[in-house]
């Protein structure tokens, strides 16, 4: 194959469809595929990046630039019915699940055309019918959301997993450690994924989590590994495993990705000028960028030919976002309640 239809295969390939039959998560089989979702991911968040700067993107953003490794490799071993849970810092998640780039950056300018009408924002972009419940704004709250998802599954009698992204500060939340109480009891089909980036905001892991992080679901009962969060393929391989047990019954799992974020916790960092990372840490760090080998895997024709074709889809992206339009101000109360709302069984209406 070409290096052009190679790129082509990467860009619009077969997809698995989504639960509901109409939209369709990302394909992740090859490593073409899989270059391709780190280079968009990279790219939307550059991209991301700019429109804060000019003012089009309001209150900032949570950058996911060094850490794409672990959303690819993760969402490349789930299958179309499964669900995940993101974070504060979720665009990678939600991109590497197949969201449609044009709707998640009208999310992020407070377009009508976003995901959620513009309703949700960065912190909060979800899309039921890839099994995307939701990113969250809360430390440590998409775990009991994710188990839910689980139990739910059990109680249907299907196989459907459920992952729970969270960073390194929510290990000392007690939501994420009920969760992982209420998944070992009741051997539910979870993968608890830690990214491990060093800091929680500005503060070190290390001077705030007592013990490990795979201790922590260790004291559990639940099988836990280290993996290192800048190789994609390293995270697909431990994901792939934790998926399989738990489909199969086997009960939860926990990796801990040890990954790094190049941009700072959020961009208000920026004018902030905080200065909590030396230089030399960042730069190494980016020496281990995952684009770097996973382009090596594919050969620099076929990287040139994907990375020219994200570029043209962000191009796309962008202009779609702009133009859509910004919500109406009579229409600021609406969907704030739910419609319909009927009992559950056994309960008095």
């Amino acid at each position: 194959m070409t290096a052009a239809a190679d790129a082509a295969a990467a860009e619009a390939p077969d997809a698995a469809p989504a639960p509901d039959g109409g939209t369709r998560v990302a394909p992740l089989g090859t490593p073409a595929q899989r270059y391709r979702m780190l280079r968009l991911i990279r790219g939307f968040e550059e991209l991301a990046l700019g429109l804060v700067k000019s003012g089009v993107i309001t209150g900032g953003i949570h950058p996911y630039i060094g850490q794409e490794a672990v959303a690819v490799g993760v969402c490349a071993a789930l299958g179309p019915g499964d669900r995940l849970t993101s974070t504060h810092r979720g665009h990678g998640h939600v991109l590497a699940r197949g969201v449609d780039p044009r709707r998640l950056l009208a999310e992020l300018a407070g377009r009508v055309g976003g995901l959620n009408r513009g309703r949700g924002g960065s912190m909060h972009a979800a899309d039921l019918s890839l099994g995307i419940l939701g990113a969250n704004g809360i430390v440590g709250a998409g775990a009991p959301i994710a188990v839910g998802a689980a139990w739910a599954a059990r109680q249907a009698g299907d196989d459907r997993v459920a992952v729970s992204f969270f960073g390194d500060g929510a290990l000392n939340q007690g939501v994420l450690l009920e969760s992982f109480n209420l998944a070992a009891m009741w051997r539910l089909p979870v993968l608890f994924v830690c990214e491990n980036n060093g800091y929680a905001t500005t503060l070190p892991a290390a001077t705030a989590v007592a013990g490990s992080a795979v201790g922590r679901a260790a004291a559990f009962g639940i099988p836990a590994v280290t993996v290192d969060g800048m190789d994609t393929e390293a995270v697909r391989a431990a994901a792939e495993e934790a998926v399989a047990r738990a489909r199969a019954g086997g009960g939860p799992a926990f990796l801990e990705c040890r990954t790094y974020r190049f941009e700072g916790h959020h961009t208000m960092e920026r004018r902030m000028k905080l200065r909590y990372r030396s230089a030399e840490e960042v730069a190494d760090w980016q020496a281990r960028d995952p684009l770097l080998p996973a382009a090596a895997a594919i050969g620099a024709a076929t990287a040139g030919a994907i990375d020219a074709a994200v570029a043209a889809e962000l191009a796309e992206a962008e202009q779609f976002a702009l133009a859509s339009e910004l919500p109406d101000l009579e229409g600021a109360l609406d969907y704030l309640y739910a419609d319909g709302r009927r009992p559950r069984a056994g309960a008095t209406g």
